[in-house]
């Protein structure tokens, strides 16, 4: 049943959180899904007969796929409004894909299914984020609803890779694990079919404010953040780069890679919770100290030991869950709402085409000079600091007014 106007502030704050809770239901189970497959992708790739450039730029090209077309599908959405048929098209994109690696005979095959789970994220992300945002205006801010559901997000990132390093560890399989991922990818499918007949009009949720009608192009600030944080993706190296480094080098064994991965998902969740309450009191300027700390990632995951590696892989995730969360919340306050597919669309188009320009560059470093690659990995990353200071420095950070729809 549609939220009705008349609700009263309470019943409709509780109603936002439900959405919220139940968005972050789904996500729970596609985060199995497909980070418990990309967990294994780098190890899996490489029996394939996959080299570390094959690696760097099949993840690379997966990142522009599930950035770039947000272009696309976010201009989509604020043209037609129809924000659930095209989440719902996504999602059912992504949630075939990644079970039929099962079948994958060789590395091209893989690396065009975990593009092409890739493109089905792409497709649903611009217009999700819209009806969060949409319920974040009644939950007191935009960086708790978006730290919330990528906390819960985030936790299917860290169950996924556990499950999947028990089956691994148990079959010997990786086509036994791939087909495991059946099971949460229906319980996905079934979760977002109730949240779109419980909830079919998020606009709803929206406060109106007439005085903002003027308001429609992008502020200077979101530029400045979209330099700084096409930067800062484009130092991370992807998942599948250091798991792949990690079989090479025999720095763990190979069913412990998804353990590692499941600890930075636990990381990137936890953060996200913090962080987003952090960022609805101070800001962007929370982006600097994160940033400088987690640049550490590169030379603890390449270049020490086993235990170090974790604390390397830790930050890695901590840095890209708090990442990812920050830049749904600050988008949020920074653009009116009938703007907002758009915002997310173009933002995350420039953020993927930075990520994948800086895995290939950072997987034909490996391939050349391990030194080159992580100097090169923890330069870009503070690169991007001065321009958080400057959105942080050059606006008073407030909680925008939601525009009109």
């Amino acid at each position: 049943m549609a939220v009705k106007s008349m609700t009263p502030m309470v019943d409709l704050k509780r109603r936002a959180l439900s959405f919220v809770l139940l968005a972050g239901a789904v996500s729970f189970f596609a985060d199995f899904v497909y980070e418990g497959a990309r967990s294994l992708a780098g190890p899996f790739l490489a029996l394939l007969g996959a080299s570390g450039l094959v690696v760097g730029t099949a993840s690379g090209l997966g990142e522009l796929a599930g950035y770039g077309l947000r272009l696309i599908s976010g201009r989509i959405a604020d043209r037609t409004r129809a924000y659930w048929p095209i989440t719902i098209a996504g999602y059912l994109v992504q949630m075939v894909a990644v079970p039929a690696l099962a079948l994958a005979g060789n590395w091209q095959v893989a690396v065009g299914l975990l593009v092409l789970e890739r493109v089905g994220k792409a497709t649903r992300n611009p217009p999700r984020d819209v009806m969060l945002a949409h319920a974040g205006s009644q939950m007191g801010g935009y960086g708790w609803a978006f730290g919330l559901h990528e906390a819960l997000d985030q936790f299917g990132a860290l169950v996924g890779p556990l499950v999947m390093a028990a089956i691994l560890a148990w079959r010997h399989d990786f086509r036994v694990a791939f087909t495991a991922l059946a099971v949460p990818a229906a319980c996905t499918l079934l979760l977002l079919g109730v949240a779109r007949i419980l909830y079919p009009r998020t606009e709803d949720f929206q406060p109106r404010h007439p005085a903002q009608l003027e308001r429609s192009e992008f502020p200077r600030s979101f530029w400045i953040y979209l330099v700084g944080a096409g930067l800062v993706a484009a130092g991370f190296a992807d998942f599948p780069l250091i798991a792949f480094h990690f079989q090479k080098t025999s720095v763990l064994p190979r069913t412990w890679v998804p353990i590692f991965y499941a600890a930075a998902m636990g990381a990137g969740g936890a953060g996200s919770l913090v962080f987003g309450k952090l960022f609805d009191r101070a800001g962007l300027k929370i982006l600097v100290p994160l940033t400088l700390v987690t640049a550490l990632y590169a030379p603890l995951a390449f270049f020490a030991g086993r235990w170090m590696a974790l604390a390397g892989v830790v930050l890695w995730g901590l840095g890209v869950g708090v990442h990812e969360s920050t830049l749904a919340a600050a988008i949020a306050t920074m653009v009116p709402a009938r703007r907002r597919a758009s915002a997310y669309g173009l933002f995350t188009a420039a953020f993927g085409l930075s990520w994948f320009l800086g895995s290939v560059l950072l997987g034909w470093l490996y391939d050349v000079s391990l030194v080159a690659m992580v100097s090169a990995a923890a330069g870009l990353e503070i690169a991007g600091v001065p321009f958080f200071l400057k959105v942080s420095r050059g606006e008073r950070h407030a909680q925008a007014l939601p525009g009109p729809e």
